[in-house]
């Protein structure tokens, strides 16, 4: 039996990865500092612990494995990596994690390790000011946030270990990552999540408010396409940093006004101030449509849907106080 080691296995992505893995025959270890928070974790073995901390992270990589997947970062939505609040958390925590995982990785030499990487290393589109980022417009780099520059370091060191070291190294620069299974309220939730939330628990006739003008465009990955972009990168032989992300783009109101007509209401949007990221950013997917013979394509509605369903069975369980 293959066996994998999922960092950042409580995550959102990693709580789905895990599952993905089970079924598909593997024995998995995921590490986190918590369980999923939305059920229980699927995984043989689950270490709690912080990856920040050497020794910690030593005892996680107690044997060879076959595919280490690297999710684990201090991260959040725009609320969380745009006010400037947390940079030197998101940084140090990330960076160091990562410096964890190189060594120990050098140290039992997995078959292959993926690092979960992020749309957010490119420049804003006032340096770049086409609507779509291929994979070279990272450099000149000038990400727009401390969580940009630092995944941004970390695919350097990854693919510096790769050279040096002979580490069999996988990066994706995942875009906006959404479906059942995300946060939804706390502060660290994403925008779809966020959305849903707030049409899910405004009445009918009420008004929802949208941080920025609205106009901002993004595109959006479901959870689904994003683990099968996963996994047919680690078959692949592309060594170097690729978009897995749609090409679907929507500026916020758009997203704003298609989760309102799921919920059947009549809701006004009212726009203030707030963190809101880049004016433009959505994933160009030449690279992955020659090098992988594949690309998302999963309608965002259909997405919709079932997270808005998700998050409102959520709400009725547990309602707000």
């Amino acid at each position: 039996m293959s066996n994998a080691l999922v960092l950042g296995g409580g995550g959102f992505i990693g709580s789905h990865l895990v599952s993905r893995l089970i079924g598909e025959g593997y024995d998995v270890t995921a590490a986190d500092m918590h369980l999923p928070e939305f059920g229980t974790s699927e995984a043989g073995r689950f270490l709690l612990g912080d990856l920040r901390e050497a020794a910690f992270c030593h005892s996680v990589f107690d044997r060879q494995y076959d595919r280490v997947y690297q999710l684990a970062a201090d991260m959040g939505g725009a609320g969380y990596i745009f006010t400037g609040a947390h940079d030197a958390a998101i940084m140090a925590n990330s960076a160091q994690i990562n410096l964890n995982v190189i060594r120990e990785s050098i140290r039992v030499q997995p078959k292959v390790i993926f690092y979960a990487s992020s749309a957010c290393i490119y420049p804003p589109p006032a340096i770049y000011s086409d609507q779509i980022y291929e994979e070279s417009t990272a450099y000149p780099a000038q990400p727009d946030s401390e969580y940009g520059w630092e995944k941004l370091f970390s695919e350097r060191l990854y693919l510096a270990h790769a050279r040096n070291t002979g580490l069999n190294v996988r990066i994706a620069r995942l875009h906006n990552v959404y479906g059942p299974g995300s946060a939804w309220d706390g502060g660290k939730e994403k925008a779809i999540a966020a959305l849903c939330r707030k049409v899910i628990l405004t009445p009918h006739g009420g008004e929802i408010q949208v941080w920025g003008d609205g106009l901002q465009t993004r595109s959006f990955l479901y959870i689904d396409e994003c683990l099968d972009g996963i996994e047919r990168l680690l078959q692949s032989s592309v060594g170097d940093p690729i978009n897995i992300g749609s090409e679907e783009m929507v500026t916020i109101h758009q997203l704003a006004e298609m989760i309102i007509g799921l919920s059947g209401k009549t809701l006004h949007i009212k726009n203030i101030d707030g963190p809101k990221g880049v004016d433009i950013r959505t994933s160009h997917n030449e690279r992955i449509r020659k090098e992988m013979h594949w690309a998302p394509s999963y309608p965002l509605l259909a997405g919709l849907q079932q997270t808005y369903a998700w998050i409102a069975a959520r709400i009725v369980q547990n309602p707000p106080a």
